[in-house]
């Protein structure tokens, strides 16, 4: 499935840039060989001055740009340039490219190879007060998509390596204290504690297997939004389970619902979200908690049910409800606990802390945020590493035995990032983002997603760091507080990204048959974003 989903990312990537390189050629949408009309302004007097360099204001009229190029253009143009005269009737233009200029323009500035700035030849006439009455022919641009495509490749590749590298570090700490709380035996304590939910996600891995406390920890490390802790418990997990595997390029089924748990993206406390919008000035940032605890337990239901069904295909065909009797222990209490979850939280925590928060200030609130996110891994540190000092357990020898591992699988799942990562560049790069944007609006209109809130929604799976780009625009021009700011933070805390996870955690064991992973963690995604629309639009519209 991965294999059909990488290759179809790159070719749509590819082909919408074609496209739109090909109608934007034929259309001349950037007017190359042909003059835009213009006046400049030089800066003194230069009435006598026929050849050298002349620095002033360029201004162009708003409706006769936007005649120009047909597009929209409501303020008038004026920009700092600096005019080459050739002689007295030709010359050269070159300025710098800022906020304050139309799109077209950045887009024609990056297209050229330099995006800071925009340069073209002109003839011009002198006015008789100084100033110069300009027919300006930009260099002339084309296959701005494929170059975006070409840049954005590397880009990101470049972005992948840095990741894995960045990981070296953190999965060597984490590793290191999860073998000295393996040796403590604090991991199996943990693992007795939540054994039913645990058999019944996870029947193929003995009850005592170091992976089900490796997998407790990423969970448990993803619901507190630690998500340095959680990423090397994650990987750690997947090699204990690798273990048990006798196709060791295959996901068991194990594997599978363990990505499905982790795509579901629950948190109990959005953190990153809520720093987001109260550095925003939200008037009561935490209020998405509620709502992400929703959107993330319906991702998580659907998900885990999704890879239940999978999981048990062939016991479907055999007899459904012999299958339901095998496991109605287990599903009545997993069920069970995720309900009262969605009910005690999605509704009984958005009124407690918006209740408390109301009268805190925003930056009061961020700030105990921001000590808890510091405190959180410290302390967990401190407490994993004292209890095994309690139990004799030689710390420093075993924090290092550890440790050592963390390189190699750091190193491992270069390739994979690579991979998934170029894929996703690629599609983003070339303009099949818009275009799903463009299919897609219709439906997501009969759900009450507004059409500013279904970028942020195809992006989340795709990438973490664009996502949070998105929310923080849409949040910047709608405000925290509003409909939209709301939906997109509560996407951000209820949904994860769901590509990324699965090239790190399978590259990180080489499985390169990923099984049914992908579609489940997909249909968890768009549970997810389903379930905040509904949330969100019940509460706040």
């Amino acid at each position: 499935m991965l294999n059909y989903v990488w290759i179809a990312l790159i070719i749509l990537g590819i082909g919408v840039a074609l496209y739109f390189d090909v109608s934007d050629s034929t259309s001349n949408k950037y007017r190359n060989k042909e003059s835009l009309e213009a006046e400049f302004y030089p800066s003194g007097d230069i009435s006598s001055i026929q050849k050298g360099t002349v620095s002033g204001t360029l201004k162009i009229e708003a409706k006769s740009f936007a005649e120009f190029y047909g597009v929209e253009c409501k303020e008038n143009i004026d920009v700092a340039a600096k005019l080459s005269l050739a002689d007295n009737k030709l010359g050269s233009i070159y300025f710098l490219i800022n906020d304050a200029v139309p799109e077209i323009w950045k887009t024609m500035a990056k297209a050229s190879g330099e995006k800071n700035d925009l340069t073209g030849n002109f003839n011009f006439q002198q006015m008789e007060d100084g100033s110069f009455k300009l027919q300006i022919t930009f260099e002339e641009v084309g296959f701005v998509k494929m170059k975006n495509v070409t840049n954005g490749v590397l880009d990101i590749v470049n972005v992948a390596v840095q990741i894995a590298f960045g990981l070296i570090g953190i999965m060597a700490l984490w590793l290191g204290v999860m073998k000295v709380a393996e040796e403590a035996g604090l991991i199996r304590l943990i693992a007795r504690a939540v054994r039913p939910i645990t058999k019944f996600l996870f029947p193929g891995v003995p009850q005592e297997h170091p992976a089900m406390g490796s997998m407790i920890m990423n969970i448990s490390a993803n619901m507190l939004g630690l998500s340095n802790a959680a990423t090397p418990f994650g990987l750690k997990a997947m090699e204990d389970l690798n273990t048990l595997n006798p196709n060791k390029d295959t996901a068991t089924n194990a594997m599978c619902m363990f990505l499905a748990v982790n795509t579901a993206g629950l948190t109990l406390i959005p953190a990153t979200a809520i720093a987001i919008r109260a550095a925003s000035g939200s008037s009561d940032p935490a209020i998405i908690i509620g709502t992400s605890i929703f959107g993330a337990s319906c991702a998580t239901l659907v998900g885990v049910t999704a890879a239940k069904i999978f999981e048990n295909i062939s016991s479907f065909n055999e007899g459904f409800s012999s299958w339901i009797r095998s496991h109605i222990k287990g599903l009545s209490i997993f069920f069970g606990i995720v309900l009262l979850a969605v009910m005690i939280f999605a509704t009984g925590l958005s009124v407690l802390f918006g209740s408390i928060l109301s009268f805190v200030n925003p930056e009061t609130f961020k700030l105990v945020i921001g000590y808890i996110s510091v405190l959180a891994i410290p302390l967990l540190i401190f407490s994993f590493l004292t209890f095994g000092f309690v139990k004799k357990v030689k710390v420093y020898e075993k924090f290092v035995e550890g440790a050592k591992e963390g390189f190699n699988v750091a190193v491992r799942i270069i390739p994979y990032l690579v991979a998934m990562l170029a894929a996703i560049g690629i599609f983003r790069s070339g303009g099949a983002m818009d275009f799903l944007i463009y299919i897609l609006t219709p439906a997501t209109n009969l759900i009450g997603m507004p059409a500013e809130a279904l970028p942020m929604a195809l992006m989340r799976p795709l990438s973490g760091s664009g996502s949070l780009g998105i929310m923080t625009e849409i949040i910047k021009v709608h405000g925290p507080d509003s409909l939209l700011g709301i939906l997109v933070s509560t996407f951000f805390g209820s949904t994860e990204t769901t590509f990324y996870v699965l090239a790190v955690y399978f590259g990180a064991v080489n499985i390169q048959k990923t099984r049914y992973a992908l579609p489940v963690g997909l249909m968890a995604d768009v549970a997810g974003i389903i379930g905040a629309t509904f949330i969100v639009n019940l509460l706040f519209s």
